[in-house]
């Protein structure tokens, strides 16, 4: 249990007394053995060791029986024969349940988890884990549970997910170390330096793999070293220290040349191929490259990365056709595992992990001229979960895309596309006109993100970044806008594609150069958001799917709790909103009327407008937890309308209004989008969501929706009547600072919205109570 098989080994070296030969004593011995030899990857040894076992074991003890199935599991998945440990495990599982033995139970539960994991199959390995550790919790098995929380933690690195990943990784490496298991504390330990690793933050990976390596050395269990070695050279080799990554490489070898480690010998061959690609060495790189490929044992994530570097040693040797097949293929084995996932809940964070392969693909294609089809490799890696929700078949997109004519939608649709790509060593934006496409190269993200960064904080500071001048918004112009500025005349829509920390920003406060200084972008142009070109595809701009124009208005609740008090304008604004509609085409719930269960029971797919008016909540963790606060039902906490209950209602709305703060959400995934309340409504089928990303003040906000409504009943569309709104509040009041016009933006794609009768509507009053 500490990693010290060897000692382990040495412990049973010596024969059983004959009178033990045949009792369980001599079958544990040589489970134990077995386990032992498993572990060290004597494979053969372990196996005759446990046939050896079963052989002996008596039915009457079947707590035995159960772990040697266990052990056969273990031996079998070790192995990759995964059918074969699936077996022993459900036979191991059964023994446990017909016996009532519920600590075997949750062992089996989780091995069952972590089988399901080397498949690859990870929602499936994440059920399975939550299962075990329910009964490891219900009978205090601390120790397994943070067994369990760790290969949580993989599946959810596997997947994309880094910052669930992190955190389950994290628990499991304070359990282990607290009682006591050090061969598992390392494991951990590693798995937190690959996290670190793959969200690019170098320093923390490598102080993190070297703290392992020597606690590995301590045990001198050499696949945790080879892992750390090989690691190390990873980092190294990203930080550009292609000596260093040489030094920590060949050790590594030469300890597999040594027969001490199997498991990690693919690993150490992609490391050695990136090496000698770093050197020139094309030829040797593409021979250990090609090894890893044709392996039938490489793990997707091996073979992807391959194929993807493969490809850029082609690049570099001069042949295209060969490096655009490799990168091809690559994103075609990266589809394949993300479609063979199937909860779409673990979908959405899954290219986290392989984005900048298709980075590597896009830079290729640039370099060839063609930067219609590096928009196009971009356009494979967008809003594919959302996609597959709304009917849009993306399951198996590949290059190249059939039917991609961007130029066709953008003129459909009488706008400017903005598509951006943040990657490394550069930065891309396409313009896309009724006419052309035009690519510009921007800045690395490294570059970008500080700058976002700070302007966002600006903000939502309480000085007027425009009165203060600010450096980042003015910057952000040149950088992001600036490039394109000619093909955007004044009067132009723009439709923005953000990428990374582009989705945390709102374009239309960048400020825009003038003759006096500069002023917000939003005087220039009307913007409106959008996930994907294929997305926005789907729109037919003369005409509302919804003619019957009724609407949902749900708001003005009662707080559930201190943490949400009453908001003082939520009741004006429920009342000025509903003067839009005919009382025989509105429902309205308010009150102890406005809680989760009423927005099912009204069948909102009968809706053209929903509206809510109450506090919102994001979650970053888990995104689908983010939620509309409403009034309470009785429960203790049933006053939530999640995200992820939104989603199983499908909705025709032209337009879904989500009058709270955080709304549009706090997380974002590569490619997916900035995923909440505005992605969970969109993928229910709402053509337009206009929804917050920051804090939503009370008062502001009621004007503003006043002013969108009003803009609406004129026959403007949702983004032209959004920011005729934002205008108004900006060119007077004391609301000028776009901390409170600019927190709502319009997603979508829809622009056009049918006219709906006007009535008469009463003022509001003030107030500066936020919707958080």
């Amino acid at each position: 249990m500490q990693g010290s098989y060897k000692d382990s080994l040495v412990l049973l070296e010596e024969n059983l007394p004959g009178a033990f030969a045949n009792t369980d004593l001599a079958a544990r011995r040589k489970m134990v053995q077995g386990l032992a030899n498993e572990y060290s990857e004597h494979f053969d040894e372990a196996a005759a060791d446990l046939a050896e076992a079963e052989r002996i074991a008596d039915s009457s003890h079947p707590q035995l029986q159960g772990e040697i199935a266990r052990a056969r599991g273990t031996l079998e998945s070790d192995r990759k024969n995964y059918d074969a440990a699936d077996a022993a495990l459900h036979q191991g599982l059964l023994i446990a349940r017909e016996h009532n033995l519920r600590s075997l139970e949750a062992t089996m539960l989780g091995d069952l988890g972590l089988v399901a994991m080397k498949r690859e199959h990870y929602d499936e390995a994440i059920d399975w884990d939550r299962s075990a550790l329910h009964l490891s919790r219900d009978l205090k098995a601390n120790v397994y549970a943070a067994s369990i929380l760790g290969n949580m933690g993989w599946s959810y690195f596997s997947m994309g997910d880094f910052d669930n990943a992190k955190s389950l990784f994290e628990q499991a490496e304070s359990a282990s170390a607290h009682a006591g298991l050090s061969g598992d504390h390392v494991y951990w330990l590693i798995n937190i330096g690959d996290v670190q690793f793959a969200q690019r933050e170098y320093q923390d990976a490598e102080a993190t793999m070297k703290q392992a390596l020597q606690l590995a050395r301590n045990l001198n269990d050499n696949g945790a070293v080879i892992q750390c070695l090989n690691n190390l050279s990873q980092i190294a080799l990203d930080s550009g220290a292609i000596d260093a990554a040489e030094k920590y490489n060949s050790e590594a070898s030469a300890l597999q040349r040594a027969g001490l480690d199997k498991l990690g010998v693919l690993t150490s061959t992609l490391v050695s191929g990136r090496i000698e690609s770093g050197k020139h060495h094309f030829a040797g790189s593409e021979r250990k490259f090609q090894s890893v490929i044709q392996n039938p044992g490489a793990e997707s994530a091996l073979r992807w990365e391959a194929e993807s570097r493969l490809a850029k040693v082609y690049q570099n040797m001069g042949q295209p056709a060969k490096a655009e097949r490799e990168f091809t293929k690559s994103i075609e084995t990266i589809d394949a595992v993300r479609t063979s996932v199937k909860s779409e809940e673990f979908r959405m964070p899954f290219l986290s992990s392989a984005v900048s392969f298709y980075n590597d693909f896009i830079g290729f294609l640039i370099s060839q001229g063609r930067p219609e089809d590096a928009l196009a490799v971009a356009e494979i890696s967008r809003a594919r979960t959302l996609s597959d929700g709304l009917g849009i078949r993306s399951a198996g997109l590949s290059f190249p895309i059939k039917d991609f004519r961007p130029k066709q939608i953008a003129g459909q649709l009488k706008t400017s596309v903005l598509s951006y790509w943040l990657g490394s060593p550069h930065s891309y934006l396409w313009i896309v006109t009724p006419q052309k496409v035009v690519l510009f190269t921007l800045p690395p993200a490294n570059e970008i993100d500080p700058l976002v960064e700070s302007y966002r904080k600006a903000l939502i500071g309480p000085r007027d970044v425009l009165e203060s001048d600010n450096a980042a918004g003015k910057k952000l112009y040149d950088l992001l806008v600036g490039p394109a500025q000619a093909l955007i005349p004044k009067g132009s829509h723009v439709t923005i594609l953000p990428d990374g920390s582009l989705y945390n920003l709102n374009f239309e406060t960048l400020l825009a150069p003038d003759k006096t200084g500069a002023h917000y972008w939003i005087e220039d142009v009307t913007v409106t958001n959008a996930n994907s070109i294929r997305l926005l595809s789907r729109f037919d701009p003369r005409t509302s799917t919804n003619s019957t124009k009724k609407l949902l208005l749900i708001g003005n609740p009662v707080s559930p709790s201190t943490q949400y008090e009453a908001l003082p304008n939520a009741a004006v604004e429920v009342s000025s909103i509903q003067k839009h509609f005919l009382p025989d085409s509105r429902t309205v719930l308010t009150q102890a009327e406005a809680i989760p269960a009423a927005y099912t029971a009204t069948k909102p797919d009968q809706f053209s407008y929903i509206h809510f008016v109450a506090h919102g909540t994001a979650s970053r963790l888990s995104p689908l937890d983010s939620a509309i606060v409403l009034s309470t039902a009785g429960g203790e906490d049933d006053f939530k309308l999640y995200a992820r209950d939104i989603l199983h209602h499908s909705l025709k709305a032209d337009l879904v209004t989500i009058s709270a703060c955080y709304s549009a959400g706090e997380r974002s995934y590569a490619g997916e989008g900035l995923v909440g309340l505005s992605w969970a409504f969109l993928k229910a089928g709402a053509h337009n969501v206009v929804a917050a990303l920051w804090e939503a003040t009370d008062a502001p906000t009621e004007q503003l929706m006043n002013h969108f409504y009003d803009e609406l009943d004129k026959g403007s569309s949702p983004d032209v009547a959004l920011r005729t709104a934002k205008l108004s509040l900006l060119h007077g009041g004391n609301f000028r600072n776009p901390f409170y016009w600019a927190p709502f933006q319009l997603y979508g794609g829809q622009s056009a919205v049918a006219r709906f009768p006007a009535h008469p509507r009463p003022g509001g009053h003030k107030g500066t109570v936020g919707r958080d």
